[in-house]
Parts: structure tokens; C-alpha cells; sequence
């Protein structure tokens, strides 16, 4: 019997078995005119297994680099575009920063909070009146959606003016909230949705 795992280990499995013994043929060609038109049409095939690469920019630099990582480096051919360093294939990933600081308001959220913070910096104005507006009405929206009852606007324009260590103080005459009614009724809409799509798929 012939294993996986007595094979040779690939770089990238996600291009499956064959293109790796594509990529290790190339290799042996002794011809650099007729591996440079093997590598292409290798590239080509990586391609059409993974079509979604064509919606990323600069997809065939994507494919090039990685025809060089499945040769472990070792295919000389005329890529159109500069091989990666080795380093690619074994470095570290660099780690994803992550913003650990607590949230005030859970059931608002961080996001609420990055927006009020970017609110808090605009000028006077229609459009500063335009965003608070948006931000109080979502905040309305995710008081509800997790709280499943009733809030008061005023509820609402004092916890934004918290968020926004009074920075901000509301016009609360001229900023207009979405009825809680209409937003629960949107709300039960979507829950329902959700629970049909899974009753479906069961």
C-alpha cells in the first residue's frame, strides 16, 4: 500500500498530490526553455484549482510565489515576477494584535466605542449630526437585540455621552431614534429567518 504519509511531505497541500509531482518533473527538465513552458502551465492548473484567487489583486504574482514554495525553491525558472525569500515558507507568522482593553457597554460593543471615538473628532456640523444619528440609532438596535425589551431614547443619548466622556452632548430635540417597536418587529423578522434557514438545512 501506498500512504500519505510515506510520501514526500508537500509545502502546500491545498494544491493537492499531483501538482506537487508536476512541480517535482519540472525540476528534472533539463531544457530551460521547455521548463519555463512547463512552470507556466503549472501555474495555469494552480490556477483553475483555485479560481477565487482571481478576485485578489496581483493573483498570478500570488501563484508564481507559490509554485516557487512547492519547489522548495529548487525550480530555476524565468518567473515574471521576484521569487520570495526561503523564510516565507518557514518563518513565523507575525502575531495579530489584538485590542484586549474591556468594553463599557457589552451589548453595544468595541465598534460602538471606535465610532463615538471618531464622532468625537469631527467638527460641528450636519455630518457630525448625521453620524451621532447613525451611531445612537445602532446602539438602539444592539440594546435591543441583546436586552430582547423595551429602552428609552434618553437611555440611549445618556450611555453615548458616557461613551464619549461627555465630549459629545446630544441635541436630543433635533437627533430622531427608530421607533423600539419597528426595531423589535425587524428584530423577531430576522430571528424567524435565521431559524427557518435552520430548520431547512436540518
Amino acid at each position: 500500500m501506498d500512504y500519505n504519509t510515506q510520501r514526500k511531505k508537500m509545502n502546500l497541500p491545498e494544491y493537492g498530490r499531483n501538482i506537487q509531482k508536476l512541480v517535482d518533473y519540472a525540476k528534472t527538465i533539463e531544457d530551460r526553455e521547455e521548463r519555463n513552458a512547463m512552470a507556466k502551465t503549472i501555474v495555469d492548473i494552480m490556477g483553475n484549482i483555485h479560481p477565487n484567487f482571481k478576485d485578489i489583486a496581483d493573483f498570478k504574482h500570488k501563484l508564481w510565489d507559490h509554485l516557487a514554495m512547492i519547489a522548495d525553491f529548487e525550480l530555476d525558472v524565468d518567473s515574471p515576477y521576484e521569487e520570495p525569500p526561503k523564510e516565507t515558507l518557514k518563518g513565523t507568522p507575525e502575531a495579530v494584535p489584538y485590542d484586549n482593553s474591556p468594553i463599557a457597554y457589552k451589548h453595544y460593543g468595541k465598534t460602538i466605542e471606535l465610532l463615538i471615538n471618531e464622532a468625537i473628532k469631527k467638527e460641528e456640523g450636519e455630518e457630525k449630526d448625521a453620524l451621532i444619528e447613525i451611531i445612537a440609532n445602532h446602539m438602539k438596535k444592539n440594546y435591543l437585540f441583546w436586552n430582547k425589551d423595551t429602552v428609552s431614547d434618553d437611555q440611549i443619548f445618556d450611555d453615548f455621552e458616557k461613551l464619549a466622556d461627555n465630549e459629545i452632548k446630544i441635541d436630543r430635540e433635533k437627533i430622531q431614534l427608530a421607533d423600539s417597536k419597528e426595531l423589535l418587529s425587524k428584530l423577531r423578522k430576522k430571528r424567524n429567518g435565521r431559524k427557518s434557514k435552520t430548520n431547512q438545512n436540518c
